[in-house]
C-alpha cells in the first residue's frame, strides 16, 4: 500500500527531493508522483487555487511540470487524478498524493525508484500567494461591510462578523495577484434573513467600505501564516492572520504571503449586473522591493 505524499509548500518551500513512486499516463499526459514534494496541488472538490508549476530534474536533465494536481490511490488499487477521483480528499479507502502533469511521455530516467529535485516556479508561487490572501481578506471585509443587512444570525465569519461569505459564495478562482468570487444572491439568501433589494441599492457605497477597510489593513501590516496538522496532503492547514480586529482563522489548503507588507495595496470591484449574483474581482498590487 502507498503512502500519502509529504508535503513542504506550507512552510514557502520551493524545491526539494524526492523518490518517485508512480509514472501514469493517461489522455491528459503523464503524471509522475513522488514521495515527497514542494509542489501545491490544485484541488479536485474546491479548484480554487491551481497548481503549482516547475521542474522534475536529475542531473542534467529536466522536464517541465504544467500543474501539480490531487491523486488518489485505492485500497482495491484504482488510480485517479483531479476531476476524476470519485472520493471526497481525505476519504477512507484512498491513499492520497500529489501528481506532476508533464507534457508528452516520461523521459527513460524518470521511472519509479528514481531520486529527483523538484523546483516549484517561485514567481508564479508567489503571485498565487498573494492572490489566495487577498482573497480572503476581501471576503472578511465583505462580510463586514453587508453586516447590517442581515435579519437572523447566519452564523459568525473569522472575525466574529455575519457570515455572508459562507452563505453566499459559489465558486472562488485564485489566480496570481487577484481572485474572482461569485455569490449567488436568490431566494435562499432572502429566506435566511439577507436583505438583497437595500445590498442592490446601496452596492457602491459597500464597495467603498470594502476598499478602505482592505487599505486599512494592508497599512498595518498584519503578519500571515499556515499552520498545519501534520505533514501529508490530507492533514488540515489553516491560514492565520493576526488583524487589528483579532486573528482571523480560516481551514485553507493553499499557499499565503508571510506578511501583509508584502502587498502594495488589494482592492475589490463590485459588479452586480445580474441582481441574482454578485461578482467580486480582487486585484493585488505587489509592494515595490
Amino acid at each position: 500500500m502507498s503512502t500519502p505524499t509529504i508535503v513542504s509548500f506550507a512552510g514557502g518551500t520551493t524545491t526539494g527531493d524526492g523518490t518517485v513512486t508512480r509514472v501514469e499516463s493517461g489522455p491528459d499526459g503523464t503524471v509522475v508522483v513522488v514521495d515527497a514534494t514542494p509542489f501545491h496541488p490544485v484541488d479536485h472538490t474546491w479548484p480554487d487555487q491551481p497548481g503549482d508549476a516547475g521542474t522534475i530534474a536529475a542531473g542534467d536533465e529536466s522536464v517541465t511540470v504544467s500543474e501539480a494536481l490531487m491523486a488518489a490511490a485505492s485500497d482495491e488499487g484504482e488510480f485517479a487524478v483531479g476531476r476524476d477521483i470519485p472520493a471526497k480528499r481525505g476519504a477512507e479507502g484512498w491513499t492520497w498524493l500529489v501528481a506532476h502533469r508533464i507534457d508528452g511521455a516520461a523521459p527513460a530516467w524518470l521511472a519509479e525508484g528514481a531520486r529527483v529535485r523538484l523546483t516549484v516556479d517561485g514567481a508564479r508561487r508567489e503571485g498565487l500567494s498573494r492572490g489566495h490572501t487577498a482573497c480572503h481578506l476581501a471576503s472578511l471585509a465583505l462580510d463586514l461591510a453587508v453586516a447590517d443587512l442581515w435579519r437572523k444570525d447566519p452564523g459568525e465569519d473569522a472575525l466574529g462578523n455575519p457570515d455572508f461569505e459562507g452563505r453566499a459564495n459559489q465558486s472562488s478562482r485564485i489566480h496570481e495577484d487577484g481572485a474572482v468570487d461569485e455569490y449567488r444572491l436568490g431566494k435562499s439568501l432572502r429566506r435566511a434573513g439577507f436583505d438583497t433589494e437595500t445590498f442592490a441599492a446601496t452596492v457602491a457605497d459597500r464597495e467603498q467600505r470594502i476598499n478602505a477597510q482592505l487599505a486599512a489593513w494592508i497599512a498595518a501590516g498584519a503578519t500571515s501564516r499556515i499552520e498545519t496538522e501534520g505533514p501529508t496532503i490530507v492533514d488540515r492547514r489553516r491560514w492565520r492572520c493576526a488583524l487589528p480586529e483579532g486573528e482571523a482563522v480560516i481551514l485553507c489548503g493553499g499557499t499565503h504571503v508571510e506578511s501583509l507588507t508584502e502587498f502594495a495595496a488589494v482592492s475589490v470591484s463590485l459588479d452586480l449586473s445580474d441582481p441574482q449574483l454578485l461578482v467580486m474581482t480582487t486585484s493585488a498590487a505587489p509592494a515595490v522591493p
